[in-house]
């Protein structure tokens, strides 16, 4: 007797997961850092934000498809932290 197969878990939530954490490194970032070095931890926190899409989606320990979801994660990543810096920056322009 062959033991059933288990229903393989949802992978979206772990990239979006990853766009959460990259938002609030943005928001931390713009908060915390001196202007003249948010674009150096942006940088570094899109870093983070790489290595962490990694870990998840390894954690999720699925073979398919693994390249597109990292791929989505870092993606999602960059554009979340470059609105967020876009942000900034057209706020550092007003009086």
């Amino acid at each position: 007797m062959s033991a059933p197969e288990l229903a393989p878990r949802g992978t979206f939530g772990g990239i979006v997961a990853v766009w959460a954490v990259a938002g609030l490194v943005g928001i931390a970032v713009g908060v915390f850092a001196p202007a003249d070095w948010r674009p150096e931890w942006v940088g570094l926190g899109l870093a983070g934000c790489l290595i962490l899409s990694f870990a998840v989606q390894l954690a999720f320990g699925h073979t398919e498809r693994f390249i597109q979801r990292v791929a989505a994660s870092a993606l999602g990543s960059l554009v979340v932290l470059g609105l967020i810096a876009a942000g900034f920056g057209l706020a550092a322009l007003l009086p």
